[in-house]
């Protein structure tokens, strides 16, 4: 079997949420630091970021304010506390494509990903293989 993958996706600070992403017809580049994430940037060709909005090294959307200085029309996905509105105020204001709660389910984070990605559907490589 053959799946094209249509995007590149850098996930920042992310755990379970990488898992659920597996299937998707996207190629994850996963890092746990925003040094890390941000040195990463410079080198490889990544078509969107998802990432928490504090990370391990960055703390109060660091990483997130400094992507947006430099990239602003990259799309962007950052996780917020759940119920933190300054957290969402502050990720919205810096323009980010979309902001989800750390407590979302499995078909929020596909579905929205999807979206900003501009895939067709969140149809998986698994759903594909069974066809």
């Amino acid at each position: 079997m053959i799946v094209l993958v249509q995007a590149t996706l850098l996930t920042v600070g992310l755990t379970e949420e990488n898992e659920m992403l597996r299937d998707l017809p996207i190629h994850v580049i996963a890092m746990q630091s925003g040094i890390e994430a941000a040195r990463s940037l410079k080198n490889k060709n990544v078509d969107s970021v998802v990432c928490k909005w504090d990370l391990c090294d960055m703390k109060n959307g660091h990483f997130v304010k400094g992507l947006k200085s430099v990239r602003p029309e990259m799309p962007t996905i950052v996780f917020v506390e759940a119920g933190n509105i300054e957290q969402e105020i502050a990720a919205r204001s810096l323009g980010v494509s979309a902001v989800l709660p750390n407590d979302a389910g499995e078909f929020l984070i596909r579905e929205t990903i999807a979206n900003v990605l501009g895939l067709n559907s969140v149809v998986s490589i698994k759903d594909i293989s069974a066809v």
